[in-house]
This record gives C-alpha cells, structure tokens and sequence, in this order.
C-alpha cells in the first residue's frame, strides 16, 4: 500500500471521512504542508492559526467551517507524514505555475505569521521551494511577498 493510500485510509478511519468526501486531495496536501510550516518551530502561535485559517479558507475551502474541517484533516496527515517530501508527492507534478508560486507564498505567510521565520521554519519553507520546482530566485520572490503578507517588512 502507498504512503497516499496509507494516508487516505487512516483519515477515512480516525476522521470518519468516507470515499465520496468531496475534499481535493491537492488541496488536503496543500493545506497538510501549509500545517507543518506552521508547527515545525514546536509552537503553534495563535497568529500563525489565525493566518493558516484565513489562508485555506481563501484557497482551498468555502467558508470557515469547512476550512476548519479541512485543517483538521490535513493536521492529521501531517502528524502520519514523516516527510515534507511525501506531502509534496500527492501535488500534480503538472500543477500550474501559479498555484506552486501560491502555495509558495502561503506557507512563508505563515511562517511569518507571527512576526519572524526562525531557523527551522525558514529550512523547511526554502526546501519546499526546491521540491516544488523553484529556484533560490523564486524563493526568495516568494519569501518577500509572503512576509509582506504576513505584516513583516
């Protein structure tokens, strides 16, 4: 069995979602990679809460309680995943510019979320741009923006 399937199945049994749950598995991974930045420091601020909510919410769910249920789900398959890698296997390798750009983005928002990116939370975000396909360029296009987002200068 797939660490995917692995995955699917253990959020089918812990979570009760059923096969016909209508949640984009891009999306779940996404939201999953976008939880691991903002616990990868061992401190989940409310700041950085906050930001990952309003940021799914945004992107990948109508409305806050389905944001909320998606983060539950993916926070979930974060915790069975023991690598960032994994996470970034379940996104289309077609995927668009953009939305890799997106993500990008989001995830230095939120490691910024809470006024600064420490050591361990910028390694991850700078590792998830090389698995997405970016260069040091883009990633530091990316970092600008999100940290800009976020309120930091």
């Amino acid at each position: 069995m797939s660490l995917i399937a692995r995955l699917r199945a253990y959020a089918a049994e812990a979570l009760g979602v059923g096969a016909d749950d209508t949640v984009d598995d891009t999306h779940l991974a996404a939201t999953a990679l976008l939880v691991h930045v903002a616990r990868v420091d061992g401190i989940l601020a409310a700041s950085e809460s906050e930001r990952l909510s309003r940021l799914v919410q945004g992107h990948y769910a109508d409305g806050p309680d389905a944001a909320r249920a998606l983060i539950e789900r993916a926070a979930a398959m974060d915790s069975e995943t023991r690598d960032v890698a994994s996470l970034v296997e379940m996104i289309p390798h077609d995927a668009d510019r953009v939305e890799r750009e997106a993500l990008l983005t989001m995830a230095w928002s939120v490691a910024a979320a809470d006024g600064r990116v420490d050591e361990f939370e910028e390694a991850l975000v700078e590792r998830l741009g090389r698995l997405l396909g970016f260069d040091d360029r883009a990633i530091a296009t990316a970092r600008s923006i999100g940290q800009r987002q976020a309120g930091m200068a």
